[in-house]
């Protein structure tokens, strides 16, 4: 089993892409290891809840991911080193048909590619 990532997910509001304030500080953390660590590289994943269709969920997936990704390069972490794709709806990480579980399936998850 791989270790745990030191990069926090990200979670978004319901049928938005926007980073929420709420979400910086996890967003400014990421930024301070990825600085450290220069030679890391990254996979951002954009997932969504279950509901709306499974194409509407791809393109909002990539749009959350686009906005991270876009926060990490504003905040100094080069493009090249950032990957996005998009599982909409299709890899949940609660599952549950309530807020109690949508809540944590609307994210930006961090995976790294190696360093």
């Amino acid at each position: 089993m791989p270790p745990p990532s030191p990069l926090k997910d990200v979670f978004f509001s319901y049928n938005r892409d926007a980073i929420r304030d709420d979400q910086k500080a996890a967003l400014n953390d990421n930024v301070g290891w990825l600085k450290v660590n220069s030679g890391a590289r990254l996979l951002i994943e954009g997932h969504c809840d279950e509901r709306g269709t499974a194409e509407y969920n791809l393109a909002l997936g990539e749009r959350r991911a686009k906005a991270a990704k876009d926060y990490l390069v504003k905040a100094g972490i080069a493009a090249e080193r950032i990957s996005t794709i998009s599982y909409g709806k299709e890899r949940p990480f609660v599952l549950g048909h309530d807020e109690s579980a949508w809540k944590w399936n609307r994210r930006a998850r961090f995976v790294l590619q190696g360093q």
